[in-house]
């Protein structure tokens, strides 16, 4: 571990993770990491490398020569590029010819050189390592009682899990080193599954069910993942009895009982975070004395309307196939099997300043919570004015992103200039308990118990179908914070399920797999989701060839299966890790 200043704690003690100060001469303090780990002999120092190993899961920071160096905002935690741009919930926006390396990740013509892959690696191999010097130094401190000790051991333990899913969500097979480990040229020939298992049932048996810090995780985030981890290996009945643990008894780290908030965006919304649907977010702060690009959700730095007030950079753009999959029918049920038959009405290639109707039909309120389009408020910015806020309609479609913005109304706190591109203080939500209702609702569909998780998904579009969470039109669109009148800005006809709907197996599973698609839609984890599910070439064959009609970027794309299921590995971290002429690491078949 590298790089563990003062200038990182001073970015977690705003983002609520530590509680102290921070002042100039503290910021030019050398890296606490320059310390060797049998150098700790506190309790404040191993709590120092702890949040060392927190303040990584931003994927910005890190310079670890084992893996190769630091990273960038292409090691964005929410996984924009590699969940969901290539998983089809969004283009990757801009222009055709900008950042290049996107493109080929979306049309899967990616390869090992690709340096996105390799930044993606050290920023989880940057977490991982300090992760495991947390687990080296606390053995040397004699003065942190048992409790303590277990709390410390179980956040490094949950963290090194964290890190390790990522990886193995996205590259199958990699290295595994933890803080027994002195050579790191290390093989990838092992399935390191029940390493991640291991890492989160320790968490889960050992945390806490409160902390004292909001960013700090707890024993029922613990639980969350580790039942996640059971699902991404269709170990359902463990799934399902972890996730059903959570959902009854589960509480977010202040002790409140988990639950759904009664605003959809109430979970992307700097000013209400931190709320009882959040179980493990991480957390991001703005304007916390650091005047750095450290601070904020960069990740997302580029992720706004371009030429709008926010200044950079227009990528990110929701796909039309996304968009097309929140109609409803009469009813208010999603399309499961035919939605880009009913597509909605969209302004690709009509100017803004030439008419434009609004589509008439039955949505789902959710849309626009996620999707900004034309002549609808875009919170309280104004309406999307269509064409002036997309920089190359031709290359990435008609829409906007929405659920990394920031409201007009709370700019003065919650933005942050001081980067190149716009920040803010919203949390990347890596787990929230509608996500927990789902993957529980699919596990027992996959076991064919109960209600086939019917309940669960009904739960989920309840919240939807509440007027609390509808978007409003303006009481004066040309003062777009005067407020919002008692009109929805769209047909919204949204319902729930009725009872007995999930008839069979088969059924249940379209449907809660369709109701991910909505519920999570531009979360980053798209793509990681229709792989373990076994759908990828269907789902985007059928996103290639609706939106590759009219948007240049992925015309002509092509998903190869028994390939592209995941990631080459990146050709630098092959080379890294070579003795002579052969390489520790086996690549990815097709690659």
């Amino acid at each position: 571990m590298k790089n563990i200043t003062r200038l990182s704690v001073c970015a977690l003690i705003a983002a609520g993770i530590v509680q102290s100060s921070c002042k100039k001469s503290e910021l030019d303090q050398p890296a606490l990491g320059a310390l060797s780990t049998t150098q700790i002999t506190s309790a404040s120092g191993v709590d120092g490398l702890l949040i060392g190993a927190y303040s990584a899961l931003d994927g910005q920071s890190g310079t670890n020569t084992a893996f190769g160096g630091g990273s960038a905002w292409e090691a964005s935690p929410d996984n924009w590029i590699y969940g969901s741009v290539a998983g089809g919930d969004a283009h990757k926006g801009s222009s055709g010819i900008d950042q290049p390396a996107i493109n080929s990740i979306a049309t899967f013509t990616v390869d090992a050189s690709n340096g996105f892959l390799n930044s993606k690696w050290k920023a989880d191999y940057e977490g991982i390592t300090r992760a495991n010097n947390v687990l080296k130094a606390v053995g040397n401190v004699t003065s942190i009682s048992p409790s303590d000790k277990a709390n410390i051991i179980g956040q490094a333990r949950f963290l090194r899990g964290h890190y390790y899913f990522d990886l193995k969500k996205m590259f199958g097979n990699v290295p595994y080193v933890d803080e027994t480990t002195t050579n790191f040229v290390q093989p990838n020939t092992a399935d390191i599954w029940p390493k991640i298992v291991a890492d989160f049932a320790f968490a889960y048996a050992n945390l806490p069910a409160t902390q004292s810090q909001v960013g700090r995780v707890n024993k029922w985030a613990a639980g969350a993942y580790l039942a996640k981890t059971y699902l991404y290996q269709k170990d359902y009945t463990n799934a399902d009895k972890t996730f059903t643990e959570v959902i009854t008894s589960g509480k977010n780290t202040a002790g409140v009982p988990y639950g759904l908030t009664d605003n959809y965006f109430d979970n992307f919304n700097a000013s209400t975070k931190n709320n009882k649907e959040t179980v493990f977010a991480i957390q991001q702060a703005a304007n916390d004395g650091t005047n750095t690009i450290s601070e904020a959700n960069n990740g997302d730095m580029l992720n706004y309307p371009y030429n709008s007030p926010f200044g950079c950079c227009g990528f990110f753009q929701p796909s039309e196939d996304l968009a097309n999959s929140f109609r409803t029918d009469g009813s208010g049920l999603p399309y499961l099997d035919d939605y880009n038959t009913h597509p909605l009405v969209n302004d690709q290639g009509i100017a803004s300043n030439v008419a434009f109707t609004l589509d008439a039909g039955n949505l789902d309120p959710r849309l626009d919570w996620t999707v900004g389009r034309r002549g609808i408020p875009y919170l309280d910015w104004g309406n999307h004015p269509g064409q002036n806020w997309i920089r190359e309609q031709s290359s990435a479609g008609p829409y906007s992103p929405k659920k990394n913005v920031y409201f007009q109304a709370t700019k003065g706190t919650v933005a942050d200039a001081h980067a190149w591109a716009p920040g803010n203080a919203n949390q990347v939500n890596i787990i929230r308990f509608a996500d927990v209702l789902l993957m529980a609702a699919e596990a027992k569909a996959q076991l064919a118990t109960g209600d086939l998780g019917l309940s669960y998904v009904n739960m989920v579009r309840a919240r939807a179908a509440k007027p609390a969470g509808f978007v409003y039109s303006y009481i004066d669109p040309a003062n777009p914070m005067s407020g919002y009148t008692a009109a929805p800005a769209a047909k919204y006809v949204v319902s729930t399920y009725p009872s007995g709907y999930f008839s069979n197996k088969g059924l249940a599973l379209k449907a809660i797999y369709f109701e991910r698609k909505l519920e999570l839609a531009m979360e980053g984890g798209r793509f990681f989701d229709i792989v373990r599910w076994g759908i990828a070439q269907q789902s985007l064959a059928t996103y290639f060839g609706y939106d590759g009609k009219t948007i240049s970027d992925v015309a002509g794309a092509h998903f190869t299966p028994n390939k592209n299921e995941v990631y080459p590995l990146p050709q630098a971290q092959i080379d890294l890790e070579s003795t002579g002429s052969a390489s520790a690491l086996k690549q990815n078949t097709g690659y």
